[in-house]
C-alpha cells in the first residue's frame, strides 16, 4: 500500500475512533448525570460537577487504555520480530 494512502487511512480511522469515543462519552455521562425529565433549562451545579467528573474519568481511562494497548502492541511486535529472527 502506498505510504501516503496508508497515512491518510490511519488519520481517517483516528478521527472516526475519536468521534465514536466522544459519542460514547457523551451518552454515558448524560445518562449518569442528567435526569431524564428536565426541571430547568440550565444544568444544575450538581449536574455540572457530575458531568465534569464523568468526562475527566472517561478521558483518563481512554488515555490509560491507549497507553496499555500501545505497550502490548510493542511487546507483540518484539515477540514477532524475535520469532522471525530465530526461525530465519
Amino acid at each position: 500500500m502506498d505510504p501516503m494512502k496508508a497515512q491518510q487511512l490511519a488519520a481517517e480511522l483516528e478521527v472516526e475512533m475519536m468521534a465514536d469515543m466522544y459519542n460514547r462519552m457523551t451518552n454515558a455521562c448524560h445518562r449518569k448525570c442528567v435526569p431524564p425529565h428536565y426541571k430547568e433549562a440550565e444544568l444544575t451545579k450538581g449536574e455540572s460537577v457530575c458531568l465534569d467528573r464523568c468526562v475527566a474519568k472517561y478521558l483518563d481511562l481512554h488515555e490509560r487504555l491507549g497507553r496499555k494497548l500501545t505497550e502490548l502492541s510493542v511487546q507483540d511486535e518484539e515477540t514477532m520480530r524475535k520469532a522471525s529472527v530465530g526461525s530465519g
